[in-house]
């Protein structure tokens, strides 16, 4: 009952927030997300200890099932995405959203909350392809409605990229699944991944991984489809770029996991080189883009691209240093970037926009706990030992010097020296940051500094991020029996 019980809840109270919750004020509305968002924690917790799983026929004449479960892959995801959930709701307390009604506002945030639960825990592969498209049309209205209300033009804009973009992937991401389906007669994903293709010809393998990998490679994303993304998270509200990237961009890496990882290894084998290569570029070609960024939530946004691309590396290694590091720099990167977006979107409220070359008072003098959460994030964006994004990074750049017998070992040694290079890029774009917003050469204008529900919410991720870089054995323990089973018991 905890699986469904953290799934009714948010999308029941969406609902009837969007059909009956227009006249309350957005305190009311605030209080009443907040407590949906508690207790699907609460209930994702109890998902993760005890481990349930719910099996019912769905479409008995095509074989299709709700199945739902839990395991070590999607066990961290699920609880990210429950707790970036209460983290969003508790940051709109003080927060009226323009451009809509608080109601509409937070529906869709629960709406997003409930798309991504589904899509980590499905074990059908039409079942996980629902969810994810569920996820979507929230966000897109997140963006389009609740964006920068300055800039109309450009929320279109962003809207339509997004739709586009994701549109595309999907269509390729269906048509593989389809091709999947078809040729192993089963849509469920742990047959799948026990079959691990046997009975498809490496041929047909090769094709329909890679019409997963592209598809997914929109939704992560890996360069070059990477394009929708700062638009998006420039224009979208602070809750909006926090559930995007630290929960839609772990839903293309999952099903990157799901899908062709472990339900192909012998085509995903063959397309994972270039995966590897694209992601080695994303990783330098986010870092370049950060350098010369002046927009400070489009330079986020471009670092994720940058932090994905190791991710990627880390899943085409075909090692299982290289799965557990990519889905550690998943969860890393979904607790940073939600940090980030916290502070530079609280920064942005402050100044009335995000242009770095205007020249402001120092963060370090004027709001010192923004400027604290500024430097934690910008120093575990950059990989710093000790804080969350040095051990996913690393792995991964270790996976690929070490990869699997069946990769191109040339071809792997040189993503992992590009892929290193970028780590320098990483520290020179969160230094530029550190050196125009936190240090600064003035202590005027005044800005208020971060209290309340901000403070909180900044308080939590900067927490995570210190103890998933102090102590990431717990969160390796979780992955690593999952993981054994996918790749083996090898390196």
């Amino acid at each position: 009952m905890v699986i469904l019980l953290s799934l009714v809840v948010p999308v029941a109270v969406a609902t009837w927030l969007v059909t009956a919750g227009r006249a309350l004020t957005h305190r009311a509305v605030n209080r009443i997300a907040g407590v949906a968002s508690v207790v699907t924690l609460v209930a994702v917790l109890l998902a993760v200890l005890t481990r349930p799983t719910v099996d019912r026929a769905w479409v008995p004449a095509l074989g299709l099932r709700w199945e739902f479960a839990v395991d070590g892959i999607s066990a961290p995801l699920l609880l990210l995405t429950a707790f970036l959930g209460v983290a969003v709701v508790l940051h709109s307390r003080d927060r009226v959203p323009a451009g809509g009604t608080s109601g509409a506002f937070h529906a869709c945030l629960l709406l997003v909350e409930f798309g991504a639960l589904a899509t980590f825990y499905a074990r059908d592969a039409v079942l996980f392809f629902i969810a994810f498209e569920l996820v979507l049309v929230p966000m897109w209205v997140l963006i389009t409605r609740f964006g920068d209300s300055h800039r109309p033009a450009a929320r279109a804009d962003a809207g339509g990229r997004f739709v586009l973009y994701t549109a595309f992937g999907s269509t390729l991401m269906l048509v593989g699944i389809l091709a999947l389906v078809s040729q192993a007669g089963t849509s469920d994903l742990d047959v799948l991944a026990r079959g691990a293709g046997h009975g498809i010809p490496v041929h047909t393998q090769v094709v329909i991984a890679a019409l997963l990998v592209a598809g997914l490679a929109v939704k992560v994303p890996v360069f070059p489809v990477h394009t929708w993304l700062p638009p998006a998270h420039t224009i979208a509200p602070t809750a909006g770029s926090v559930l995007l990237a630290a929960v839609l961009l772990k839903m293309g890496t999952y099903g990157l996991v799901r899908l062709p990882l472990a339900s192909l290894p012998e085509g995903f084998a063959k397309v994972a080189p270039v995966l590897a290569v694209l992601g080695a570029v994303g990783v330098v070609w986010g870092g370049l883009a950060c350098l010369v960024e002046r927009d400070l939530k489009r330079l986020v946004a471009y670092s994720s691209v940058a932090h994905m691309g190791f991710v990627a590396i880390g899943l085409a290694s075909g090692t299982r240093t290289g799965l557990q590091a990519a889905l550690f720099a998943n969860i890393a990167h979904g607790v940073i970037s939600a940090l980030l977006f916290v502070v530079v979107g609280g920064l942005k409220e402050r100044w009335g926009s995000a242009d770095l070359e205007t020249a402001r008072a120092a963060v370090r003098e004027v709001a010192p706990r923004l400027g604290f959460a500024l430097i934690v994030g910008l120093a575990a964006s950059l990989g710093l030992p000790g804080l969350a994004g040095f051990w996913g990074e690393f792995l991964s750049v270790y996976a690929a010097w070490s990869p699997a017998a069946d990769r191109p070992h040339a071809v792997f040694a040189t993503v992992a020296v590009v892929a290193a290079t970028g780590t320098v890029l990483a520290a020179a774009y969160s230094l530029r940051v550190a050196r125009v917003v936190w240090a600064g050469d003035r202590a005027q204008p005044f800005i208020e500094d971060s209290r309340g529900h901000e403070w909180q919410v900044a308080w939590a991720l900067v927490a995570a991020t210190l103890a998933l870089g102090v102590a990431p054995g717990p969160l390796l323990a979780l992955t690593r029996d999952t993981v054994s089973t996918i790749i083996g018991a090898g390196p």
